[in-house]
């Protein structure tokens, strides 16, 4: 969906720098820019941080990841906002200094609207447009989840059509992407998101939060056959996935084993916990691209740093002749640029937001 911008484009343009600036047609308004610098906020959830993307490509990337979650298992809203408040400020000035850019030098704002924790949210959204007002540049509202489905473009370039699987502690879903704001969702969890499940097991073994990169690395010392724990859904011809089954599974399997057993084989039950998790990903993945005759597939999201999952899609996209497409590291988790990336294409395209925007904390992608 289209917004209208509040801002006097005709005005914006001149006293605007002409030498970095050159006027474009869109939605009948003389909309900047060929050449433009925008800077980035995202604060869905239990990151701060803030990026700067330009013609040249990401010139800057600044991530402030919240320890304070970690004593309680997950991440506490309340707490959220509170160190986004505290954070935001010095988070958007180290990423203008290390792109080497003033505030006079930017061409828009782009922020993430959600989905994602409205106390959260609401902190990156009015330090956005607080920006956006005081200097008169336009203000682009992302999704969340747009962001990762493009964050493999900063890597390299790959162009739709593709089939995304967005997994994180928040989300996992299946999407068929045509082009560039054009998506079809194919499936979603009904329960719990993979990273989710991921840190309620890593909880009912008090191995830490958040439980995705501990079971990681603790599941490749285990026996991923040692428990043939359930996989829901697998055999369905549709794209949805459920993991509440399996956590509970999990859990019902250590209270009928004791805790004796359960520390001299913890390696073994959380290789066959995620094994099992990974094995509905990669058949419901590599399924959607089969019956839609996609040859391309990009994994996005926090858990798309699993090295099981990464050598087991990639292990099946070889027999299945898929080309499988995973973003550096650093731009798996919530990050700033890519919400940058979707930002500066839409800001070229001239897909505003209005001032008055308000996060939405259920967002999803039939909403752009």
């Amino acid at each position: 969906m289209l917004s209208r911008p509040v801002f006097d484009y005709n005005s914006l343009n001149e006293t605007g720098n002409p030498s970095r600036t050159q006027p474009i047609k869109t939605s009948g308004l003389n909309l900047i820019l060929i050449s433009m610098t925008i800077l980035a906020i995202e604060t869905s959830c239990d990151e701060t941080a803030a990026a700067v993307y330009g013609e040249t490509g990401l010139l800057s990337n600044v991530i402030l990841s919240q320890a304070i979650h970690n004593q309680f298992g997950g991440v506490v809203p309340e707490l959220a906002s509170r160190e986004h408040v505290r954070s935001i400020l010095p988070i958007i000035r180290g990423a203008l200094n290390d792109a080497e850019t003033s505030l006079d030098q930017l061409d828009g704002v782009a922020v993430t609207q959600g989905p994602g924790l409205i106390g959260s949210l609401l902190v990156g959204i009015n330090t956005a447009k607080g920006l956006c007002y005081a200097l008169r540049i336009p203000l682009v509202a992302v999704n969340h989840i747009e962001g990762h489905i493009f964050s493999i473009n900063l890597s390299r370039e790959v162009n739709p059509p593709f089939i995304a699987l967005v997994i994180s502690g928040g989300h996992t879903l299946l999407v068929l992407v045509n082009r560039f704001a054009n998506y079809q969702i194919l499936g979603r969890t009904h329960d719990d998101a993979a990273g989710e499940a991921f840190d309620k097991v890593a909880k009912m073994l008090e191995l830490g939060y958040p439980g995705g990169p501990v079971i990681d690395k603790l599941a490749r010392e285990g026996n991923e056959k040692f428990i043939a724990f359930p996989r829901a859904l697998m055999k369905s011809r549709e794209f949805d996935f459920s993991f509440s089954g399996l956590k509970t599974a999990v859990l019902y399997y250590l209270k009928r084993n004791t805790e004796q057993h359960r520390n001299r084989h913890v390696a073994d039950i959380v290789a066959s916990f995620q094994a099992a998790l990974v094995d509905v990903l990669v058949e419901k993945t590599v399924l959607a691209a089969k019956n839609h005759r996609i040859n391309q597939v990009v994994i996005a999201g926090g858990v798309a740093r699993n090295n099981y999952l990464r050598q087991r899609l990639s292990q099946r996209a070889e027999t299945e002749n898929l080309r499988v497409f995973i973003p550096e590291p650093v731009f798996c988790t919530d990050n700033a640029a890519m919400i940058a990336w979707v930002g500066f294409q839409k800001l070229k395209q001239g897909i505003l937001s209005e001032l008055n925007i308000a996060p939405v904390s259920g967002m999803n992608l039939a909403t752009l």
